[in-house]
């Protein structure tokens, strides 16, 4: 029971402190389960109990001599580090999340859809900076406090982090006013900003009149006009004499489409083909392609007949399929095309599986860590291949941790780089430019930082706790004083920073670009990189448009929203 109460009691122990994060962290995941009008704040719920436990927390320790809040050096110390620490991780997480499909979200319709996003981003400063000219005294207190502000109000809980390693770094500018508690306006614009982005939507689709069946029809005719590039087996028999004698290689190149022939059956025989495999007339091929090159394809070769049962003088047993996953490094960045699989190894990969979705293996797909290839060929030569790509299961339970902080490592380096008057890219924005290139160009260069989606998640999950609840903790001291003097400015303003650029720039993009609704859904979620907005977009919608809407502008929309913060606080205060 002394132990107990030693660890209660006294502020300046590291146990007193991990009780204290403990409790912050399992209560705020607890009632951020909750939903509010069918919307739940999720983790982000630990930043409101850390300041409510900040508050109690600051009054128990309180001089009653002098009523200041007692500090413990020690103690804030290790508060800041596990801070700044927890957001490093999150930040540098994301980007090798986002990184591989970063600069792909800027080809073909991506590009309109970004510059929506783009617009948002850049509406969302120039509100914040109107309301801030407008209804408070300028000064940079204020608007380091309307930063955060508009943070809260597009829940963007990184752009919170990269504003408050600014702010720490003018620490001695900022005279008797103290450093200013960012996490406070963000904590009073957070709760209308996760309604606002919900309800802009919706007036969104009031103003423009929008009609909900009419944008299902809308999304079934387009895909059907446009289908996917899934794979699609097909059984062709060959009798266009202008392919006849042609090897596989040669094929390719006269038919200028990608396919892959998994084997082929001549005189009762099938085997598996390679490269200078020639096609002679009447042989029965089996191929595999993308279902919107199915038809070209057919009426090119010969003609599409039905997968009959084999005959009994065909020996099947020599030739199998199987999933293989690949684990080795060396295989991470190449192409199909480089690797020879059918030349070399005498097998076919017919399909690729990558974070749930199937890939036609076309020849200049890179391959990656993790990816399953559906492959084809006899047992001793998939044995063969095996031993080339890894296929060990085992390897990705252990992930590339000393990759990790390696990359880490360098972006910290890289956020301390001074640009000129006093512009850094910080502690957040370091990290998270590093995290974006190693995702997307790190196979050049030997470097694998493959996790699984679960570690990948875990360790961002723990970093923007440590984050949040350091927040809290710190913020619940001041944050009544705040909320007391001009705390409902933060709440109205950043209603309006919420609203006002969605609802412009959503009709810009639906009366403009044409885009359908539930895909604009997505994108205004996936702007303000905002959970709950995406889950009221997929319940609305009953398709996948919202989550190809987030997806497409997200990897953008959050490298901006923590690189902005710091900018204007730079251009500012500097």
């Amino acid at each position: 029971m002394e132990s107990l109460l030693k660890i209660i009691t006294n502020p300046a122990s590291i146990a007193h402190l991990v009780v204290i994060y403990a409790l912050v962290i399992s209560l705020g995941v607890k009632l951020g389960k909750i939903k509010f009008g069918g919307v739940s704040l999720g983790v982000t719920f630990v930043l409101f109990v850390g300041i409510i436990v900040g508050h109690v927390y600051s009054h128990y320790i309180v001089d009653p001599a002098t009523s200041d809040y007692i500090t413990h050096a020690a103690q804030k110390e290790v508060i800041d580090f596990v801070k700044e620490l927890g957001l490093i991780l999150f930040v540098y997480c994301i980007g090798l999340q986002v990184g591989p499909g970063f600069f792909a979200t800027f080809k073909k319709g991506g590009v309109g859809m970004n510059l929506i996003a783009v617009g948002i981003v850049m509406l969302n400063i120039a509100v914040m900076l109107g309301l801030y000219f407008l209804v408070f005294d300028t000064n940079n207190y204020n608007l380091a406090m309307m930063v955060g502000t508009m943070y809260g109000a597009v829940t963007n809980t990184p752009g919170l982090g990269a504003a408050n390693t600014v702010v720490k770094d003018f620490a001695g500018d900022w005279g008797a006013a103290g450093i200013p508690d960012l996490a406070s306006s963000y904590a009073c614009a957070y709760p209308l900003g996760v309604v606002g982005i919900i309800l802009a939507t919706i007036l969104i689709r009031v103003l423009c009149n929008i009609k909900l069946e009419k944008e299902q029809e809308a999304i079934r005719l387009e895909q059907e006009r446009n289908p996917h590039a899934t794979p699609v087996h097909l059984v062709i028999k060959v009798n266009n004499s202008s392919v006849v004698g042609r090897t596989l290689h040669e094929l390719h190149s006269f038919l200028n489409r990608q396919f892959v022939i998994t084997r082929c059956i001549k005189d009762g025989k099938m085997f598996i083909p390679n490269g200078d495999t020639k096609l002679e007339l009447g042989m029965e091929v089996h191929l595999v392609c993308a279902e919107d090159e199915a038809e070209p394809i057919s009426a090119l070769m010969g003609e599409q007949i039905e997968d009959r049962e084999w005959k009994d003088d065909i020996d099947q047993s020599k030739y199998v399929s199987h999933r293989l996953v690949i684990t080795k490094p060396e295989i991470n960045g190449k192409t199909f095309g480089q690797l020879h699989f059918s030349t070399i190894y005498g097998v076919n990969v017919t399909r690729v599986t990558r974070n749930g979705m199937d890939l036609f293996a076309d020849r200049n797909l890179r391959l990656q860590v993790g990816d399953r290839i559906l492959v084809t060929g006899s047992e001793e030569n998939i044995e063969r291949l095996k031993r080339v790509i890894g296929a060990s299961v085992k390897r990705l339970d252990h992930p590339n941790v000393g990759a990790i902080f390696f990359g880490i490592m360098l972006g910290i380096i890289l956020g301390q780089i001074d640009f000129g008057g006093g512009v850094k890219l910080g502690l957040a924005g370091g990290p998270l430019v590093v995290a974006i290139l190693i995702g997307a160009f790190g196979y050049r260069y030997k470097i694998n930082t493959y996790t699984s989606t679960s570690a990948n998640l875990m360790l961002r999950e723990v970093g923007l706790l440590l984050f949040l609840s350091s927040v809290g903790i710190q913020a619940g001291a001041k944050f009544w004083d705040t909320i007391m003097n001009g705390g409902l400015h933060y709440v109205w303003t950043g209603f309006l920073i919420t609203i006002v650029p969605i609802i412009i720039m959503g009709v810009v993009a639906r009366k403009v670009l044409k885009l359908n609704y539930f895909t604009l859904m997505g994108l205004i979620a996936g702007s303000n990189t905002d959970p709950p907005a995406l889950a009221f977009a997929n319940q609305t919608a009953g398709n996948d448009a919202p989550a190809v809407g987030y997806s497409t502008v997200y990897p953008l929309a959050m490298f901006l929203r923590i690189l902005m913060a710091q900018i204007v606080l730079m251009i500012f205060l500097a």
